[in-house]
């Protein structure tokens, strides 16, 4: 049974095994899920009160008309659309050592923490990215994956001037102005060694942009680099929410049918063999992906074989 108000300087993991993670570490979790995914510090976050949530956006703006002195001016009206997005529960699972059950709920936590905000970021990422298994379908579309249905994407040609140009482009002629490019850490060394057309860098390390696009990295495990090299967009057009706290279980005799011994045996793990306990954290997360056309992708330069 869940304990709602204990004090988690005082109570023992093992006196305290399901509820939700005591607001201040629940807190630190979700900041280092937000500052640990690229995807939520580009996009725009949606309050969450409800598993569902539906918002409206601005899909085309006001228009202005010349006119001659007396005329009656036109008014235009702005399209607003709506869109629904839908929070999926992530979860994880993690085996530890009986003597966390000893410590108090506070610093068992506070150990814990980091595991838990990287499990999470990284499979959000990879899911909004690249639609790796994804559980959002159509309305929370990959930015990868509605990149390449627009034909948004420009394979690299070794000229990495005319390409990023190229998928910008791709971009503005949907009306779009992007805002932000997501890559990796290891794409650094080919935008230090780009120049532009008069012989000065592409890519400004100090402001750190690319064609005056300010650029964000990612965990490499979350971006298929396989698929793209860097992408491009509106990021305003991503949206995403984080729905109530993250909610916990421990659990002694539990087997891990998904986690095999590593022993010779290899059939799952019992707990309860094993002396060990394992923890169950989950949360709830909401994607959506309000217009795929306004990213890009820069991929891979195209390969023939015979």
């Amino acid at each position: 049974m869940a304990v709602p108000n204990y004090t988690p300087d005082n109570v023992l993991l093992q006196d305290a095994k399901t509820g939700f993670i005591p607001q201040e570490q629940g807190n630190l979790v979700v900041k280092d899920i937000m500052r640990g995914s690229s995807v939520m510090q580009l996009a725009k976050a949606e309050e969450m009160t409800a598993p569902k949530k539906t918002f409206t956006y601005l899909a085309d703006g006001l228009g202005a008309y010349w006119v001659s002195e007396t005329e009656r001016i036109q008014t235009s009206k702005p399209q607003y659309l709506q869109a629904e997005m839908e929070a999926k529960k992530v979860g994880v699972i993690i085996p530890l050592s009986k003597e966390f059950l000893r410590y108090t709920a506070k610093d068992f936590f506070n150990e814990v923490a980091p595991l838990i905000a990287e499990t999470f970021y990284k499979k959000f990422d990879a899911a909004a990215l690249f639609g790796t298994d994804t559980p959002y379908g159509d309305s929370g579309k990959a930015i990868f994956t509605g990149a390449t249905e627009e034909g948004n994407v420009i394979a690299d040609t070794g000229n990495l001037h005319e390409d990023a140009n190229g998928v910008i482009s791709l971009i503005e002629e949907n009306d779009h102005d992007p805002n932000g490019i997501l890559t990796t850490r290891s794409f650094r060394g080919k935008m230090r060694g780009e120049v532009d057309t008069n012989g000065r860098p592409l890519f400004d390390g100090q402001s750190n942009e690319l064609l005056g696009l300010p650029i964000a990295y990612t965990q490499g495990a979350s971006f298929d680099k396989d698929q793209a090299q860097a992408l491009f967009g509106d990021w305003d057009y991503a949206r995403y929410g984080i729905l109530q706290g993250i909610e916990y279980a421990v659990s002694e005799d539990a087997t891990l049918t998904t986690l095999a011994a590593d022993d010779a045996s290899g059939q799952p793990v019992s707990l309860f063999e094993r002396d060990m306990f394992a923890l169950r954290a989950t949360m709830h997360v909401a994607f959506m992906n309000v217009k795929p056309d306004a990213f890009g992708a820069l991929t891979p330069a195209e390969t023939t074989g015979e």
